[in-house]
């Protein structure tokens, strides 16, 4: 597959390759995602803006530059914004890869790390020297003026251009809580919206704080997904109740809302309206009680996104599907072309 290096959420020639149930590989336009729906079905988005989570500045102890890569909170209250979990890089940014960025300087708890007009402490080191918890100085209302004035999209060397907001927004965007751009939504426009009704089928959303894809250190991307909270609000729920009941499909648009409706799910794979945390890795070992089907970007073997995609397929079928992808020129990331896949039974 081809890493997409232009940000362009909606590219006429996108592409779209669909995995049915029993297994069979077709090739469609991605503009042709409505007509793969049946009356009954709900199709469920991830609502979440993109906050500006890359951080330039110091170390304030050796006075070494680093780039903060928010990762991580404790929950989606806007006033709850003084916390965060975070990623720390050495000098430079997105223009070299992840892979090859320095390490920071040692960080410990209690440093200080100055990042334009705001200041934030180290509370602590988590599970690997370059992940940290991150208390900023000042009120709510100061740490978002801050992320606003000085902060910018999460990026990655693939995409040349530097990143304005609005090309990791969704056309769905709401609430600013995603650390990197809920991408699988890129694929919807209002059009899309008003059709799936045409269809019989419903449209939903839920929120989740959609975490980062990358930190460039093997170690560390082994414990991705971080934990990630969402909220699922009653008219969500309802729609779910409503497919299962009438036989209609539950679609998931992207991996976060795969992972915010399974943990939310009970024993008998009800959905309610709640907020949470999730905090489980879905795979092969996975039985999914609540997603019938995925559309999703286009994900290499080994990534988290991969990983879970292994819940909806059996390996071989899996492997007929990164073939065809790489055969057909699929292009990969966030602003590349686009999987529909329907859950294997008995996967």
């Amino acid at each position: 597959m081809i890493a997409a290096n232009q940000p362009l959420q909606r590219p006429p020639d996108a592409k779209l390759l669909v995995v049915g149930a029993g297994g069979g590989i077709r090739h469609a336009p991605r503009a042709s995602f409505v007509e793969h729906l049946r009356a009954g079905d709900v199709v469920i988005a991830n609502d979440a803006a993109t906050l500006p989570a890359s951080l330039p500045g110091f170390h304030a102890r050796t006075g070494e530059p680093v780039e903060v890569r928010l990762a991580g909170r404790p929950s989606l209250r806007p006033e709850d914004v003084g916390h965060f979990s975070a990623v720390v890089f050495g000098a430079g940014d997105y223009r070299t890869r992840t892979e090859d960025r320095p390490a920071p300087p040692q960080i410990r708890a209690g440093d200080r790390l100055v990042l334009g007009p705001l200041g934030a402490t180290v509370e602590r080191v988590l599970s690997h020297p370059r992940l940290v918890s991150l208390r900023f100085d000042g009120g709510p209302d100061e740490v978002w003026a801050g992320l606003a004035r000085h902060g910018r999209p999460i990026q990655y060397a693939h995409v040349t251009a530097p990143l304005a907001l609005w090309d990791v927004w969704t056309r769905i965007a709401g609430p600013p809580v995603a650390f990197e751009p809920p991408s699988a939504g890129f694929a919807l426009d209002w059009h899309a919206l008003a059709a799936m009704r045409g269809r019989g089928a419903e449209f939903a959303t839920i929120t989740h704080a959609a975490g980062i894809s990358s930190t460039g250190d093997e170690e560390l991307d082994r414990l991705l997904p971080f934990d990630e909270p969402y909220r699922i609000p009653e008219a969500t729920a309802a729609a779910v109740r409503r497919a299962k009941s009438c036989g209609g499909r539950v679609i998931a648009v992207g991996t976060t809302v795969v992972r915010a409706l399974e943990h939310a799910a009970g024993g008998d794979g009800t959905v309610r309206a709640c907020e949470g945390v999730a905090t489980q890795r879905l795979g092969p070992a996975s039985r999914l009680r609540v997603v019938d089907a995925i559309l999703s970007g286009t994900h290499e073997p080994g990534t988290s996104h991969y990983e879970l995609l292994r819940a909806f397929l059996d390996d071989a079928t899996l492997r007929r599907t990164i073939e065809e992808l790489d055969a057909r020129g699929y292009r990969t990331h966030e602003f590349g072309d686009s999987v529909l896949i329907e859950r294997v039974p008995g996967v």
